[in-house]
């Protein structure tokens, strides 16, 4: 699956799945703490094999609950009036993957060429998706951003020098935070410290066991005004490591590189360090620095490296003679979680009844371009099966539930305008998913911001339409269940709010390669007046100017380059990164609840 959400194939073999262990969210957060209660009910935790397996672990309840095979069949034949739309669909899908299939090999090449011969053979080190391979098991993962950092203010930081995302270890799911030291010499840019803040939210909302691979040479200095001084740079990654320590949910570091400055913390706030010989060294200031203040040379090794940090100064807890030692005691490490073993009953579920390579004829252009969005539902849901809630009021948004690979779920779709009727139904269907504790899947394509009302009664139904949108918008917020919102059109204004976007901070978040992101759709602004038009005005020229600028900044490109998402999928994948995304929240609903601790594992 190719993904800013990419799935990849990894070299280690998968051992026996297992639950964490974990402990009762403390209430630093009322809001995480509802999340919490919300899905810690239930058994034991479910568990799948990738790919083209068609069974999963299920626990009794969970049987019984996805077991109902009585929902309706959606009609996915694309009919011959929509044929013409849908090959313009295609052709644009088309394009659009194919830039961003371009984009994603540019950035799996890190810094380039020159830079990984440099890192592999004069630093004899691993390059970053060497060492993922090592680390994880033989299953693909789900990576956040990779076209984070691209066609910046300040340049190119592919992937934003810092790969992020979530694999299985020992059969559980982690979120690993991995530098790239090939990119920028491993320096960190304000992108790299937003996409490592983001993969800790991941860890904090799913509850999920954090792995840190440092190599860094610390901030960007030119750039620390963007790094350093608020609320959310770099501080608030130590602040967040004691907090999820303190909510029992384990953090590891593997010093494989040089970690210097703050950036030394970050390691030594982790629970258990693992320290590689000879090219790990972690010192607030290195042999430069000491020879500028003192005059005296001193090595790397003597100063910061491992047999000091693990004889002398217990700053790590395991020395690795090699990096491959090291993630094997990594791996060591997460087997001694004290996990319980995964139930064996077995459970099958259907594939959709249509082609997923349809849904590029389904990706819409632009907004007069879409299609009736149960077209898409059929090729995404078990046996193309459907159980409709309210099918003939509020038309405008479809909500039912479905199963996707046997996980249950309530859909929220846009299928138009977000009228007041649609806005009162999705409300309703909401909080019924959150009293039931279903996971709710968004689809969002919404329309472009309507015209200016032109009557009184036009006003009064827009006032009832912003009411009902606001009731809507208080369910979403409130349901403390998991959330994942796929954008397959268009995002625009306060529809997108009731419909989960970024600000409501849903569990994960992708889009479409052919999505658009903006307060207002650039395509819907009035007639651009022609170059050499002597008779344009300053303003029509003003116009021009802000309706291109829009253009640029609502694609997906642009959006996920600055992490306003956590990544562009190709429709194709959509459904098996659904699947993966509820099974990472799954994992925390069947975790083992643990006496609260006031305070983090205090090392030293």
């Amino acid at each position: 699956m190719g993904n800013t959400a990419t799935r990849s194939s990894l070299g280690r073999l998968r051992s026996s799945p297992s639950a964490l262990p974990l402990r009762r969210l403390q209430t630093f957060s009322p809001w995480l703490e509802g999340r919490y209660r919300g899905w810690c009910r239930g058994q034991r935790p479910t568990h799948s094999p990738q790919g083209q397996v068609r069974t999963r672990s299920l626990s009794h309840r969970a049987r019984s609950r996805r077991s109902a095979r009585a929902f309706p069949v959606l009609d996915g034949c694309i009919p011959a009036v929509h044929r013409a739309v849908f090959e313009e669909n295609v052709r644009n899908s088309q394009d659009v993957g194919a830039r961003y299939s371009e984009l994603l090999e540019t950035v799996r090449k890190g810094g380039g060429e020159n830079s990984i011969l440099h890192h592999t053979q004069r630093n004899k080190k691993l390059f970053v998706r060497q060492r993922l391979r090592l680390l994880l098991d033989e299953e693909p993962f789900l990576e956040f951003s990779p076209l984070a950092g691209l066609n910046l203010p300040y340049g190119d930081v592919p992937a934003a020098g810092y790969l992020t995302g979530a694999g299985k270890i020992c059969g559980v799911w982690c979120v690993f935070m991995a530098n790239d030291a090939t990119v920028k010499g491993g320096s960190l840019y304000p992108i790299a410290l937003k996409k490592q803040l983001r993969a800790q939210e991941i860890a904090l909302q799913n509850r999920l066991l954090s792995v840190f691979l440092v190599d860094s040479g610390g901030a960007f200095l030119p750039l620390q005004s963007e790094l350093f001084p608020d609320k959310l740079h770099g501080g608030r990654t130590f602040y967040n490591e004691a907090l999820i320590s303190a909510m029992g949910i384990p953090q590891v570091a593997v010093v494989c590189g040089p970690c210097v400055a703050g950036g030394a913390y970050l390691p030594m706030m982790a629970e258990e360090i693992v320290m590689v010989d000879k090219i790990g060294t972690l010192f607030l200031a290195g042999p430069p620095l000491v020879k500028a203040a003192t005059g005296e040379s001193v090595s790397a090794e003597d100063l910061g490296g491992a047999k000091l940090h693990s004889e002398v100064s217990g700053c790590t807890d395991h020395f690795a003679p090699s990096e491959k030692e090291a993630y094997e005691c990594v791996r060591n490490i997460i087997s001694t979680l004290n996990y319980d073993p995964l139930p064996e009953e077995l459970g099958e579920f259907e594939s959709p009844l249509f082609s997923q390579d349809e849904l590029l004829g389904l990706a819409p252009r632009d907004y007069r371009c879409t299609l009736p969005v149960k077209l898409i539902l059929s090729r995404l849901v078990d046996g193309s099966r459907f159980q409709e809630f309210k099918a003939n009021y509020g038309t405008t948004l479809v909500t039912g539930f479905g199963h996707v690979e046997g996980y249950l779920v309530g859909i929220v779709a846009s299928n138009g305008e977000l009228s007041q009727d649609a806005s009162l139904k999705g409300s309703h269907f909401v909080q019924l998913c959150s009293q039931r504790s279903i996971p709710i899947l968004f689809f969002q394509n919404t329309a472009p911001p309507a015209a200016e009302p032109t009557s009184i009664s036009k006003a009064k139904a827009d006032s009832n339409r912003l009411k009902a949108q606001a009731s809507m918008m208080a369910a979403v917020a409130c349901a403390a269940v998991p959330k994942i919102t796929i954008v397959i059109g268009g995002c625009f204004g306060a529809d997108s709010y009731a419909m989960c976007g970024r600000s409501f901070s849903p569990n994960f978040l992708f889009l479409w390669p052919n999505a658009r992101v903006a307060l207002v759709d650039s395509r819907h602004f009035c007639t651009n007046p022609q170059a050499g038009d002597n008779n344009c005005t300053g303003d029509d020229w003003e116009l021009k100017h802000l309706r291109d600028k829009l253009e640029e900044e609502s694609s997906a490109f642009y959006s996920s380059a600055r992490l306003w998402d956590d990544g562009i999928i190709l429709p194709q994948n959509t459904r098996q990164v659904i699947a993966q995304c509820l099974e990472i929240t799954e994992q925390q609903k069947y975790q083992q609840a643990l006496p609260p601790s006031q305070y983090p594992v205090i090392r030293m």
